[in-house]
């Protein structure tokens, strides 16, 4: 029970980190219909803004995560305005090249002005440490990482319904132009989607070191890739979608760990995109997007 009950939270703590960085990038799209690759690197800004603030001997853990989150958020910013915004209406490949662009540039950054080598982070020993629940045992970062992105997915539906540019970020998914018509300030609507989607690196950072205890410049990639793959699963630019992709995804993953004989482990990802693949032929928009009819291509 105890075992089952572990792999459980297992699925729960993966599917939560693949579930905050998919709406980080479900946010973006759904509004300027932009892949945002370089969602990676903002995850490695928060890991090496922890990292400089352990160097300035700041060892006060809740300003250390404060600063990683404030530091995404406002590169995250940063980059809308001087990168995005000037080809906000160019083609979607224009947008998806500059995205690539940008996430180059900012690990050769990383390389060049840091190291090419990972960096320890030692200011979040505190997250991850065993507990006891209904008499099983199990890590404090499991509970922390499931139980923020509840609180990140009702605070983030809280702001999208009762808030008035919540309420104009959900009309621009749908009709941009006619959110322009009544007034609202189209900078205002972007560079809140991607404060809100630099919050959510911020938050998967500071998990993802918790659990790693390092940071390299090519941190985020492997996660963004799977969160890329979450939200196509469960229908890219919606919210909900890229929430139960992210889960579903880290459940097959841990699904994939407990089956498969050891010998076999190295196989784990292909048999993971496998399923995700005949997923797709049953609903190749994704889970959560409505049935279309394209008809037979010739």
């Amino acid at each position: 029970m105890e075992y089952v009950a572990q792999q459980i939270m297992n699925a729960l703590s993966f599917g939560a980190e693949y579930a905050l960085i998919a709406l980080g990038l479900a946010i973006v799209f759904s509004i300027m219909g932009l892949v945002n690759f370089a969602h990676g690197e903002l995850i490695a800004v928060g890991g090496y803004t922890m990292v400089a603030f352990g160097a300035l001997a700041i060892g006060n853990p809740l300003i250390v995560i404060i600063g990683a989150i404030l530091a995404a958020a406002l590169v995250s910013v940063t980059l809308e305005r001087v990168a995005f915004r000037p080809v906000r209406y160019a083609d979607p490949t224009t947008g998806l090249l500059t995205a690539f662009g940008v996430s180059m540039i900012l690990q050769n950054i990383f390389l060049l002005a840091v190291s090419p080598r990972p960096v320890a982070v030692t200011s979040l020993y505190f997250l991850d440490w065993p507990v006891e629940v209904a008499g099983l045992r199990l890590s404090s970062l499991q509970l922390f990482e499931a139980a923020t992105t509840v609180i990140v997915i009702i605070a983030l539906t809280l702001f999208l319904r009762r808030s008035t540019l919540g309420l104009a970020m959900r009309a621009a998914s749908l009709d941009f132009e006619m959110v322009r018509l009544t007034g609202i300030r189209a900078n205002r609507v972007f560079a809140m989607a991607f404060l809100v989607s630099g919050v959510l690196a911020g938050l998967a950072c500071i998990f993802i070191l918790a659990r790693r205890g390092s940071v390299d410049p090519h941190l985020g990639f492997n996660p963004v890739l799977k969160a890329f793959v979450a939200c196509v699963v469960g229908g890219f630019g919606s919210l909900p979608g890229a929430v139960l992709g992210g889960f579903l995804l880290g459940a097959l993953e841990v699904a994939m760990l407990v089956l498969l004989p050891q010998e076999y482990g190295g196989m784990k990802d292909a048999l993971v995109f496998g399923v995700i693949a005949m997923v797709l032929i049953w609903r190749p928009d994704g889970i959560l997007s409505p049935p279309v009819e394209k008809g037979d291509k010739l």
